[in-house]
């Protein structure tokens, strides 16, 4: 059998998904097409901030939430938008955009950087 790295998997998938840079994903969600979505965990979140106006969603519960049929499934997935994931520098985003695809999910996309990136580049942030 064959494994693979984390590392491996996380460059797979940014081969595979489509990657926004800062300034795309603002004009996107300026736009008002686009719903941005938070994979960090609730520390992170507290520890550094959030970009104003993302859903949380913890990875662990991303395609729960995301599967309309799941019983858990939330209103602020729609495939029928743009889905943008960020985490804190983008290997998690990757990794669940390919996830999202799988779950039927066309417009999908994350962000280069992730938060890490979005805050460097002067962009807007808020306590949580």
């Amino acid at each position: 059998m064959s494994t693979k790295t984390a590392a491996q998997l996380v460059a797979e998938a940014k081969q595979q998904v489509e990657t926004l840079s800062v300034e795309q994903a603002a004009d996107e969600l300026a736009s008002g097409d686009a719903v941005l979505v938070d994979l960090r965990e609730p520390g992170e979140r507290a520890e550094h901030g959030a970009i104003p106006g993302a859903v949380h969603a913890p990875r662990g519960m991303l395609e729960f939430w995301a599967d309309p049929t799941s019983s858990y499934h939330r209103p602020e997935f729609d495939p029928s938008r743009l889905v943008i994931l960020h985490c804190a520098s983008g290997g998690r985003s990757a990794l669940a955009a390919g996830t999202l695809r799988q779950l039927g999910y066309e417009n999908v996309a994350h962000l280069d950087g992730g938060f890490t990136a979005w805050k460097s580049s002067g962009q807007p942030t808020e306590k949580v």
